[in-house]
C-alpha cells in the first residue's frame, strides 16, 4: 500500500522514527537438544500457547488432516500494542528462526500493473495493490485454505531456551474476514501433523489506513524442543483475499533463542508488538538499556513489519553505539533505502528453504541484517531505530544478538 507517512515517534526520538532493537543469528543446519526450562517456559507442558495433539513420529509427512475448523476463544485485543520485551538472556548461543507469507499475488488487479505477478513473486518492484491476492496453500489438506512451509535452522547440539510463532495480516481487502479467529493457527512440525495454536496475549488489531490489521502470538518453546529443525508448516493465518487499495498481505515467524556452548556469549533479547507506522504521535518506543558490545563485537538484528512495498523508498534501520553518530543497516536483499521490501531474507548464501519460496512476498517481512561495522568499536548503549517515512506499515517484532563480554546485565 502506497500511503504517505506522518512522522513516527516524537517521544524519545526524532520525527517519522520508530525504534525497535531486532536480531537473529545465522546459524547452519543442525538439531535441537533438550533443554532445561529457561525464563518461565515449562518443558513439560510444552503447550502455553494452547498447542495440543501429539506429534506423529519422525518420517512421517506432515500433510495430515487436520481437525475440522472451529471457532477460537476471543482472545483480548488492543488496537496498539506497545513494545515490550519478551526474552532474555545472556548466554552462550543465538537466535534463528522460520517464516513465509500466507497470500501471494494471482493475478493483476483491474487497474493493470506494469510489473506481472510472476516478476513480482521474482523480487521486481510491486506494491501488494497492484495485484488480485489469493492464498499460498502448499499442504493436501482440504480442511485449510492457507499454509506455507519455512525452514528453522540451528547447529548441531543448539538447546532451545524460547520460541515464539508470530502471525497476522490485513482482514479487509475483496472480503472482510472475521477478526474472531486472529488468535488461532494450524501448527505442523517437521514430520508431524496439524497442531492447533491459540494466542496467549493480548492481540494487536486496528483498522488504519484501510487495511484491518492484526498480529498475534504464542509461545511454542515446547513444540520446538520436541520438533526440532526442518520445515514448519503454519496454516490457517487469519488473512483476506482479493483486491483493494489497502492491499492483502500476511504471514508468520517463529523466533527461536538458543543456547550452545561453543558459540561467543552473547545478549539475546526479543521484543514485540503492535505499531502502525502510518500517522504521528506514534508513541512506541524501545530503549536498549541493557544492551551494550565491546570493541570487535559482532552482532545480527531482525525485524518483522506488514504491508511494506518493493521499491518506496524511505524506510531505514540505523544503528548507534554510545554517542557514536547512528549508521544505517543493509543487507543483499534490504537496500538502506527500503527496508520494508517484501523479503524473507537472513545473511548468507545458504537461505532457508521455504515453500512457496517467492522472493517478493508482496507486503510480509521478515529479515535478519549484520550489525557490521556499526558495533565494531563497541563502547556503549546500542540504540536501533527503525524508520518509515512513506509506507504506512505496522510493525510487530524485534530482535536482537549480539556479542558481549560480561555476564552482567
Amino acid at each position: 500500500m502506497r500511503n504517505s507517512l506522518a512522522p513516527v515517534l516524537r517521544r524519545l526520538l526524532p520525527p517519522r522514527t520508530t525504534v525497535c532493537v531486532l536480531s537473529l543469528c545465522a546459524v547452519a543446519v543442525g538439531g535441537f537438544a533438550q533443554a532445561p526450562p529457561v525464563h518461565g517456559a515449562d518443558p513439560d507442558d510444552g503447550r502455553p500457547g494452547g498447542v495440543v495433539a501429539p506429534a506423529l513420529p519422525a518420517g512421517v509427512p506432515a500433510a495430515r488432516p487436520a481437525a475440522p475448523p472451529r471457532i477460537a476463544p476471543h482472545a483480548s485485543e488492543a488496537a496498539s500494542v506497545p513494545f515490550a520485551q519478551r526474552f532474555h538472556a545472556v548466554q552462550h548461543g543465538g537466535i534463528t528462526r522460520a517464516a513465509n507469507t500466507s497470500i501471494t499475488c494471482r493475478g493483476p488487479a483491474p487497474t493493470q500493473s506494469a510489473v506481472s505477478c510472476a516478476d513480482a513473486r521474482d523480487g521486481r518492484a510491486a506494491a501488494n495493490d497492484d495485484f488480485d491476492m489469493f492464498y499460498t496453500d502448499v499442504d493436501s489438506d482440504p480442511n485449510t485454505y492457507n499454509s506455507s512451509r519455512g525452514e528453522l535452522r540451528a547447529p548441531a547440539g543448539a538447546k532451545v531456551s524460547y520460541a515464539r510463532l508470530y502471525w497476522g495480516g490485513n482482514l479487509l481487502v475483496g472480503e472482510q474476514k472475521p477478526a474472531r479467529d486472529n488468535g488461532r493457527v494450524l501448527v505442523a512440525e517437521p514430520g508431524g501433523s496439524y497442531k492447533e495454536v491459540l494466542a496467549d496475549s493480548v492481540v494487536g488489531h486496528r483498522i488504519a489506513g484501510g487495511a484491518d490489521a492484526f498480529q498475534a502470538s504464542a509461545d511454542v518453546t515446547g513444540l520446538v524442543r520436541s520438533g526440532g529443525t526442518g520445515l514448519w508448516t503454519v496454516a490457517q493465518v487469519n488473512v483476506a483475499m482479493g483486491h483493494s487499495q489497502a492491499g492483502a498481505w500476511g504471514g508468520w515467524t517463529l523466533v527461536v533463542a538458543y543456547e550452545r556452548a561453543s558459540e561467543p556469549l552473547r545478549q539475546l533479547s526479543l521484543w514485540d508488538g503492535f505499531q502502525y507506522l502510518g500517522e504521528s504521535p506514534n508513541d512506541a518506543a524501545l530503549r536498549l538499556d541493557g544492551a551494550a558490545a565491546p570493541a570487535g563485537a559482532r552482532g545480527q538484528a531482525g525485524f518483522v513489519v506488514y504491508n511494506g512495498d518493493t521499491g518506496t523508498s524511505g524506510d531505514a534501520l540505523t544503528l548507534s553505539v554510545g554517542r557514536r553518530a547512528a549508521a544505517t543497516l543493509s543487507g543483499p536483499g534490504n537496500p538502506a533505502g527500503d527496508l520494508f521490501n517484501s523479503t524473507v531474507t537472513e545473511p548468507g548464501t545458504s537461505q532457508p528453504r521455504r515453500d512457496p519460496a517467492h522472493t517478493g512476498t508482496l507486503g510480509y517481512d521478515s529479515d535478519v541484517l549484520e550489525l557490521g561495522e556499526a558495533v565494531a568499536d563497541g563502547g556503549g548503549r546500542l540504540d536501533l531505530r527503525l524508520t518509515a517515512e512513506r509506507d504506512a506499515a505496522w510493525a510487530g517484532v524485534l530482535f536482537l544478538a549480539v556479542e558481549t563480554d560480561t555476564d552482567a546485565e
